[in-house]
C-alpha cells in the first residue's frame, strides 16, 4: 500500500522518524514524502525516499527568481517523482491570490518542461484552480487531499486528474459526503494518502498521542474506502498502489533509480 503524501519533514517527526518509518514498514505501507517549500523539498530529498519538490500556496509570497531554478535542480534527482505540492489555497490566504496563481503556473510549466507529474493542492479555490489546470492540460497530476463537493470532483475527473483520499473520509462531521463521492472515482484514478501529521482519522480508537497522523495509519483509511465501495480492502490496496506507481512512474523498469528498487517505507 502506498501513502502518496506524508509530510515527514514536519518538526513533529524530528524525535522519532526512524520509529515512524519502522511502523509504516510493519503496516505494509510505502511512502512518498511531500515537499512544501524549497527548503522542505531539500529535507524530503535528504531522507532517501521518493518525494515531491515544490512550493505550497501558503509559501507563494516567499518565492522569487531563485525558486524555480532551485526546484529544477532538485528535480534532477530520480527520487523526486513529482513537482508540488503546488496549487491554490483561498481558505487560509496566507499568500495573496496573485502570488499564489503566479507561482502555481510557474510550477505547472516546470513540471511540463521536465515531464514530471504534478502534486496539486486546492482548497476553496474551485473553479479558479480548474481554469488554470485546463489551460495546461497536464497528462499526469493528482488532486491531493480531495475534500470538495461533487461538482469539484467531476471537474477534476474531466481534467484527467487522479484523486487522493485521506482520513477526511473517516470524519463523520465533515467527511461523510466523501463516502458517496468516492464511488464516482474510477478505479484507475483513486489514490490513498495520510497527509501526515495532519488529518488523523477521527474514528481511530484509541486516538494517537497529540492526534499526530502517520503513514502506518493508511490501512485504516483504506478500510474506510473499502467499506464505502463495498469491496475487499485487498482490492483497494492493490489498485491504489498500482495507480500510484503509474502516476509517479515507479513501475517503469529502468526509467529512474527510484523505479529500480522497491519503494522504501
Amino acid at each position: 500500500m502506498i501513502d502518496i503524501g506524508a509530510n515527514l519533514t514536519h518538526s513533529v517527526f524530528d524525535g522519532d522518524l526512524p520509529e515512524v518509518l519502522a511502523r509504516a514498514r510493519a503496516a505494509g505501507v510505502s511512502v512518498i514524502v511531500t515537499g512544501a517549500s524549497v527548503e522542505e523539498s531539500r529535507k524530503a530529498l535528504s531522507l532517501g525516499l521518493p518525494c515531491t519538490a515544490g512550493v505550497h500556496p501558503h509559501h507563494a509570497r516567499d518565492c522569487g527568481p531563485e525558486t524555480i531554478p532551485a526546484l529544477r535542480e532538485l528535480a534532477k534527482d530520480p527520487h523526486v517523482v513529482a513537482i508540488g505540492e503546488c496549487g491554490l489555497d483561498f481558505n487560509r490566504n496566507y499568500s495573496p491570490h496573485p502570488d499564489q496563481e503566479k507561482w502555481f503556473v510557474a510550477q505547472i510549466e516546470l513540471a511540463l518542461s521536465l515531464s514530471k507529474p504534478l502534486f496539486l493542492h486546492s482548497r476553496d479555490a474551485h473553479p479558479r484552480f480548474s481554469q488554470i489546470i485546463s489551460s495546461y492540460k497536464p497528462e499526469k497530476a493528482v488532486a491531493h487531499c480531495f475534500t470538495g463537493e461533487r461538482d469539484e470532483l467531476h471537474a477534476y475527473l474531466d481534467l484527467g486528474l487522479y484523486i487522493g483520499i485521506t482520513g477526511w473520509i473517516c470524519d463523520e462531521r465533515r467527511g461523510r459526503h466523501l463516502i458517496e463521492l468516492v464511488r464516482d472515482i474510477p478505479r484507475d484514478r483513486l489514490l490513498l494518502e495520510t497527509d501526515s501529521p495532519y488529518l488523523t482519522p477521527r474514528d481511530m480508537r484509541p486516538q494517537p498521542k497529540a492526534r499526530r497522523n502517520e503513514p502506518a495509519f493508511l490501512p485504516h483509511i483504506a478500510r474506510a474506502v473499502a467499506r464505502a465501495l463495498a469491496r475487499p480492502i485487498e482490492d483497494i490496496a492493490l489498485e491504489t498502489s498500482r495507480n500510484a506507481r503509474t502516476l509517479f512512474g515507479l513501475h517503469e523498469s529502468g526509467s529512474s533509480a527510484a523505479a529500480q528498487r522497491p519503494l522504501a517505507a
